[in-house]
């Protein structure tokens, strides 16, 4: 596999032998503002052919893995590492990382930044027809279902093939739920038929940032469940909300993190004295593990 990173506009030499055929590249944006895909979300490329992928914002990967597996990297398989692009770079440059295509066979790749993938941030060189197959695999959805705006939509495990009696065992199914108005994808430990989970009634927990002569937090902590959302809202003088670690309690996640995991910011957030509408940020509870602001 020939993949490089490469610097904007830099030209790439390779020792491999050049086509009689002119090359050509194919570009592809990963990410953006807001925007969990690859765009196109595949390409068909000869031989020789490059494809370049140009980072966007936030922090993304272009890594390959395999049409069994779409959400895991392949052995051997290449991969551009985390490639963090600030939100308020909207005018680039943006880093590009280039591979360069060996033959006709499928080659399937996948963002590995937290569920991305299972959100369907996947993208495919030459797929032939199989790109929604992979894609729906990637999210766990069953092929040829439709995910519903308002329900659950789980994908069960194959029927076991045994014909002898045992005790059921546990298997593992993903499902896609609506949180907020929005759809997430999770997985949880299942008996075979099992009903399927009830929706939990998510809540806000408000925290009141600041105010006059005031530099904390109030509450300063919460207890709050997967679906719940946290608004802030900032009074007086100027603060941020910003995601940090146990660790490292005063840099942003975002600096610290070895795996390019990508902290929330609310940014600078300044209110007049004499203010009478005060600005919030909200966040949702994605997991139970703590977070630090």
């Amino acid at each position: 596999m020939l993949f490089s990173i490469v610097p904007t506009l830099a030209i790439i030499l390779s020792s491999a032998v050049v086509p009689s055929v002119l090359a050509a590249d194919h570009q592809v944006i990963v990410g953006g503002p807001g925007v969990l895909q690859f765009n196109p979300s595949t390409v068909t490329a000869s031989p020789g052919d490059t494809v370049s992928f140009t980072f966007k914002q936030v922090n993304h990967t272009a890594t390959q893995s395999t049409f069994a597996n779409p959400c895991q990297m392949a052995d051997n398989g290449f991969d551009s590492g985390f490639i963090p692009v600030s939100a308020d770079n909207t005018n680039g440059p943006f880093p590009v990382a280039q591979f360069t295509v060996e033959d006709m066979n499928p080659v399937w790749v996948y963002c590995r930044q937290a569920n991305h993938c299972q959100q369907g941030m996947v993208f495919a060189i030459n797929p032939g027809d199989k790109f929604p197959a992979f894609q729906a695999a990637a999210m766990g959805v069953p092929v040829g279902s439709t995910l519903s705006g308002t329900s659950s939509s789980i994908a069960s495990a194959p029927p076991n093939t045994n014909t002898a009696t045992a005790t059921p065992s546990l298997v593992t199914v993903t499902a896609t739920v609506t949180i907020s108005g929005q759809q997430q994808v999770t997985t949880y430990g299942s008996y075979p038929g099992s009903a399927a989970p009830t929706a939990a009634v998510s809540s806000d927990h408000k925290v009141v940032v600041g105010g006059p002569n005031k530099l904390f937090f109030d509450p300063a902590n919460i207890t709050a469940q997967v679906g719940d959302t946290v608004t802030f809202q900032f009074m007086q003088k100027n603060h941020t909300s910003t995601q940090s670690t146990f660790a490292e309690p005063c840099i942003s996640l975002t600096q610290t993190s070895t795996s390019g995991q990508v902290g929330f910011d609310s940014g600078f957030m300044p209110v007049a004295d004499n203010a009478t509408t005060f600005p919030t940020f909200t966040i949702e509870i994605n997991d139970v593990l703590s977070e630090v602001d």
